[in-house]
């Protein structure tokens, strides 16, 4: 597969690609089974050109580690916020292709279409990909929402522009809430429901949370460039 590339595109063209990724987007209950769940995240320092991404394969619903993805890629495209797709994207969707099996549902750490243009960057993959995805954030990108009760579980609606994008998630007692919201072939009931399955010790998912920490270490130089299986 040819490498997706937006290194010189101008941001009122990225404008325009979401517009018409937009239409293609999926928003509708899960009608599929899960029996491998992956999560997806990126490092990169916003001065720099050089991005590390990584997929980590799990089983589902016991969350155990089956192997993961890890590509590190130049990218030219600027740090615009609303526009982080065109950054993050292109060097997931090299990790996505190494992948020797493809995942029931990828979790993303960003927005689905929780997004100014309901283009966030696990809708903009989703599409690409043709794979159905959820974006599980750690700060709000847009919208407005009522704090939900302060115990596991509990959620809220996240509404922008009187439509109900995503919704406001407590993982743990009296912590922070993520921001849930479909990125294609789900829809916000089902990406709540499913997040909610995957809440482990921690605030952040665990599809996520082990990304993040793979793709760190990946980074530091710790663990090598492309597909490692593990033993479960």
């Amino acid at each position: 597969m040819q490498h997706l590339n937006y290194d010189h595109l101008k941001v009122q063209d990225a404008t325009i690609i979401q517009n018409t990724l937009r239409s293609n987007i999926l928003i509708q209950p899960r009608n599929f089974p899960i029996n491998v769940i992956a999560g997806a995240d990126i490092s990169f320092n916003k001065f720099s050109t050089s991005v590390y991404a990584g997929i980590i394969l799990l089983s589902f619903p016991a969350l155990l580690p089956i192997g993961y993805s890890l590509i590190k890629r130049e990218v030219l495209f600027p740090y615009v916020p609303g526009y982080l797709a065109f950054r993050e994207v292109p060097p997931l969707m090299d990790a996505w292709e190494n992948l020797p099996q493809k995942p029931d549902l990828l979790v993303v750490d960003g927005h689905g279409i929780a997004h100014p243009r309901r283009m966030g960057i696990a809708s903009h993959f989703g599409v690409l990909a043709n794979t159905p995805t959820v974006g599980c954030a750690k700060t709000l990108l847009c919208g407005q929402y009522e704090e939900p009760a302060y115990t596991t579980g509990n959620s809220s609606p996240l509404i922008f522009k009187e439509e109900i994008v995503g919704a406001v998630l407590r993982t743990k007692n009296a912590v922070k809430p993520v921001f849930v919201s479909p990125g294609h072939m789900m829809d916000v009931p089902s990406a709540v429901d499913i997040i909610k399955q995957c809440i482990g010790r921690y605030r952040i998912p665990e599809p996520t949370r082990l990304a993040h920490n793979v793709v760190n270490q990946f980074r530091l130089g710790e663990i090598p460039e492309g597909y490692t299986a593990l033993t479960t």
